[in-house]
């Protein structure tokens, strides 16, 4: 049994050890000294429920992560192995933890949307970079070269504020999911700019690269965001104060991708100078340097359990690589082009490359072979997406096209078309009922399930 990281004194083990005999009595006892659970949260994707409790008198939580749950999975297993697991899930609270895992089973088996267009949106006049859903999917947002970034409301497709003030093209954005309260946008102006989500008041300009800025992220937790330049370099800045709080040099030319962990206090940066580095946002030091591509980074992903790192190369090749370590698991030459975009699915269990050549390949995490390959696109396929449940997988491509690849079946079950001009990205909304598509026709069209 696990042992809480919490400390208990000897006199405290004494009195309770009496009391309850078995491992697992006793840890609850101490949770009924020192924990008090006070409400479940469901999660769908990826399967899982968080616990809400106090302990001393702070507000915590801690995830029960499901992530090989099926819909015909044995519950009462499942409740049976969680509870001699977890201390805070006593006999009483079972029959709801029952409840939400039958929950969860019932949006697995759900079945998949078709998807029809819902909006045609003009966005800017000059052309789009980006294009970034919030987690509701009710609103996303837009960058372009016209040195604005739009927020626009899915359903109505409307325009509900204009964020303006950087003086050369807005190239990344990106909002910080899961709050959504707050917008980061980058520049050719060689500055990040941090903007309220609901008011379109500019908090921060953040300033000290020294070349255009191409790709930027928040932390989960909305407490950092991370800028990659031209310049060579990536900075983290303090979300509230907008100051500066460190330069990561170790690169020999540009950064063009990074990515947080959802824990652990990791960045990871891939640059064209065909490596990744692992940083450490506690001490800001490098970890590890991840060398074996031949030619440069196009774009990294971090698994769901933040152990894994998937890196797409201009080599032809992704790899996958264990965090921790700095090792290279797996290199995959399967791709016969180079690679445009890699991505997990929710659960770490399944990612996916997409090609110069329009193929997309998935491949099973723990098997580490192709599971499905789709070649239906006739040019470039330059993003691709899971959906929620990771059943299926979704692609932009410069085929003017974006197509929905069923992976149990291997086929493409749906084409979403129209754009007079190349897609260049995709998106789709937490619960799967919302897809957006971006063109540099400048449209970028709203579809739903």
């Amino acid at each position: 049994v696990p042992i809480p990281s919490y400390a208990l004194t000897d006199a405290c083990c004494f009195l309770l050890s009496p009391l309850f005999p078995s491992s697992l009595e006793f840890l609850r006892g101490l949770c009924w000294v020192t924990m008090k659970l006070l409400r479940f949260l469901l999660r769908f994707h990826p399967p899982g429920i968080i616990l809400e409790y106090m302990r001393r008198g702070e507000l915590h939580t801690k995830s029960i992560d499901l992530l090989d749950l099926t819909a015909d999975a044995d519950v009462d297993l499942i409740v049976e192995e969680i509870s001699a697991q977890e201390p805070l899930i006593t006999p009483s609270k079972q029959p709801q933890v029952s409840q939400l895992i039958k929950r969860l089973q019932k949006r697995i088996g759900r079945k998949e949307p078709k998807y029809k267009l819902k909006k045609k949106v003009k966005a800017h006049v000059l052309p789009l970079t980006n294009v970034c859903l919030n987690k509701s999917g009710t609103r996303f947002i837009t960058g372009s070269y016209d040195r604005t970034c739009r927020v626009w409301d899915t359903a109505s497709g409307k325009e509900v504020l204009s964020l303006e003030g950087h003086k050369n093209v807005v190239y990344a954005v990106a909002f910080n999911n899961p709050f959504g309260d707050k917008i980061v946008t980058a520049s050719f102006d060689k500055t990040c700019k941090v903007w309220d989500a609901e008011s379109g008041e500019c908090l921060h300009t953040l300033q000290g690269h020294t070349a255009e800025i191409v790709c930027l992220a928040f932390d989960f937790e909305s407490a950092f965001v991370a800028s990659g330049s031209m310049d060579r370099t990536a900075k983290v800045w303090d979300v509230q104060s907008g100051k500066e709080l460190a330069t990561l040099q170790g690169h020999t030319s540009e950064v063009v991708c990074l990515a947080f962990t959802r824990v652990g206090n990791i960045l990871v940066t891939g640059s064209f100078d065909n490596t990744c580095i692992v940083w450490s946002t506690t001490s800001f030091r490098q970890l590890h340097c991840l060398i074996g591509h031949q030619k440069p980074i196009s774009n990294i992903a971090i698994s769901f359990d933040n152990t894994l790192l998937l890196s797409g190369s201009m080599d032809a090749t992704c790899r996958l690589w264990d965090i921790e370590a700095g090792a290279c698991i797996m290199t995959n030459t399967s791709q016969s082009d180079v690679v445009m975009d890699v991505c997990f699915d929710s659960t770490g269990q399944k990612f996916a490359s997409s090609c110069v050549d329009g193929t997309v390949i998935v491949y099973d995490t723990k098997l580490l072979k192709p599971i499905a390959t789709f070649k239906e696109h006739t040019a470039e396929a330059a993003k691709i997406v899971f959906n929620p449940s990771g059943t299926r997988i979704v692609s932009a491509s410069a085929d003017k096209t974006s197509k929905v690849f069923d992976i149990e079946t291997k086929k493409c079950v749906q084409t979403l078309d129209g754009h007079s001009g190349e897609l260049f990205s995709c998106a789709i909304s937490y619960e799967g009922d919302t897809i957006i598509t971006a063109s540099k026709d400048n449209f970028v069209r709203v579809w739903k399930g």
